[in-house]
């Protein structure tokens, strides 16, 4: 049998130990957002930095218009709302909304697209939305589903834009941005308005 002041020793070292290595943990905060630019160009977003090479985008803490450009643009209200509710970054749902619709909350695409962000019937049916022409459903539902395809490809967001754009079938089967003029104009559109209302450079 272990002598009791030998167990409280045994115990106090493993608390010390445990400590340590608390400490000697990456100081990440588990809820900030980190952006990478590989030297293909292709952008990264991620929550759980690899290497040195990411830096802070978005802070857990802060305010999720640090990372956009400061200015009046129409409904930024309601961006700034699903940007927060869904961990979106504003820049990137302005531009997307800009070269979706124009800010035209009653634009129809040729193939049927409707509203601010786009959204086809039958999708934005399945994300709850009840009015298509509303600019608050329409937004909010556009930026979830946008976040969904952010996740689903890891971060890339080329990627995650040419989903939006051409449907995620499209980029699983290609592996990469579909060869279609309309898709690969779109996604460098989005990004060249992103970049620059974010304020960052390549």
């Amino acid at each position: 049998m272990v002598p009791f002041p030998a167990v409280i020793g045994i115990m106090r070292a493993l608390f010390r130990t445990l400590i340590l290595g608390i400490l000697m943990l990456p100081a990440v905060a588990a809820g900030d957002i980190y952006r990478y630019v590989g030297e293909d160009g292709v952008t990264i977003f991620t929550d759980n930095p690899v290497h040195p090479g990411y830096k802070i985008h978005i802070r857990e803490s802060g305010s999720f218009r640090l990372a956009s450009a400061e200015g009046y643009y129409p409904y930024r209200e309601v961006v700034i709302e699903a940007c927060t509710i869904f961990r979106m970054d504003e820049a990137l749902i302005r531009a997307v909304m800009e070269v979706e619709s124009d800010y035209n909350r009653y634009a129809i695409s040729s193939a049927g697209a409707r509203g601010l962000m786009q959204l086809m019937p039958q999708t934005a049916q399945q994300l709850g939305v009840s009015n298509i022409w509303d600019p608050r459903q329409n937004i909010h539902a556009g930026t979830s589903y946008l976040k969904r395809f952010i996740r689903r490809f890891s971060g890339n967001m080329e990627l995650a834009l040419a989903a939006y754009n051409a449907g995620p079938r499209a980029v699983i089967a290609y592996g990469q941005v579909p060869p279609y003029p309309q898709t690969e104009n779109y996604v460098r559109k989005v990004m060249h308005l992103y970049r620059n209302y974010s304020g960052f450079r390549n």
